[in-house]
């Protein structure tokens, strides 16, 4: 079994508006409750304001795929909590970075870059397809609509991809290395779709998208092997 961790801040699903409305259980519950569905999947959650960000070392050593959403609270989560998620991904452990946890923490330090993009709401997305054969697009169109969406667009500030595999495009010919893989200890994906204003994870092919992305990302032994923290004296 594929043990994942779904993570959000969940902070714009607590107050009253549009999040709220569209993600009732939260955008890692609405995430969560469709991977749960896989028999493949054992599904875990946490979020921003348990104890040790939810994600203390027992919870990482009993997760092979880790999915990320944040937008809001980046410097809330502590540095502490990071460098745990780091040591597990240089360890092996997966990592899918959607929408704004592109400026999150973890997903900066693994890049090493500042993970700068350009941005506006309301938009039209065609999410393009460019590798077809890739796992992470089986059973996906060459190209669908996301509509509304926020857009991404480049210049997007990331290191050189080790796989591109979709790309966005928006009515004023903008767009985005919206899909693409990066590989540290464990297999990264980052996926662009996702604003918590917009129902986009209730969409059928990103759901498919999220989930062949916990396929491949997840270890291939079935676990992965921590670094140690050292004490120097």
């Amino acid at each position: 079994m594929i043990r994942v961790t779904v993570w959000n801040e969940f902070v714009h699903e607590r107050e009253e508006g549009r999040p709220k409305e569209i993600y009732p259980d939260g955008i890692h519950g609405c995430i969560a409750a469709f991977l749960s569905k896989e028999k493949d999947m054992t599904v875990r959650t946490a979020v921003l304001g348990e104890d040790m960000d939810g994600l203390s070392e027992e919870v990482l050593a009993e997760t092979d795929v880790l999915v990320w959403w944040g937008h809001c609270a980046h410097d809330r989560v502590s540095d502490d909590t990071v460098e745990r998620v780091i040591r597990h991904i240089n360890g092996g452990m997966g990592f899918i970075a959607l929408h704004s946890a592109h400026h999150s923490k973890v997903f900066r330090r693994l890049c090493g870059t500042t993970c700068n993009l350009s941005w506006k709401n309301d938009d039209r997305e065609v999410v393009n397809c460019c590798a077809p054969f890739h796992p992470i697009a089986k059973g996906v169109p060459a190209s669908f609509v996301i509509e509304p969406e926020e857009m991404y667009a480049e210049p997007f500030d990331i290191p050189e991809t080790s796989e591109l595999i979709f790309i966005g495009s928006f009515t004023d010919g903008s767009v985005i290395r919206g899909g693409f893989t990066i590989t540290r200890g464990g297999k990264i994906f980052y996926f662009q779709p996702g604003h918590e204003d917009y129902p986009t994870y209730h969409n059928e092919n990103v759901r498919r998208i999220i989930t062949n992305a916990v396929r491949f990302t997840c270890p291939v032994s079935g676990e992965h092997c921590v670094i140690p923290v050292v004490n120097r004296i």
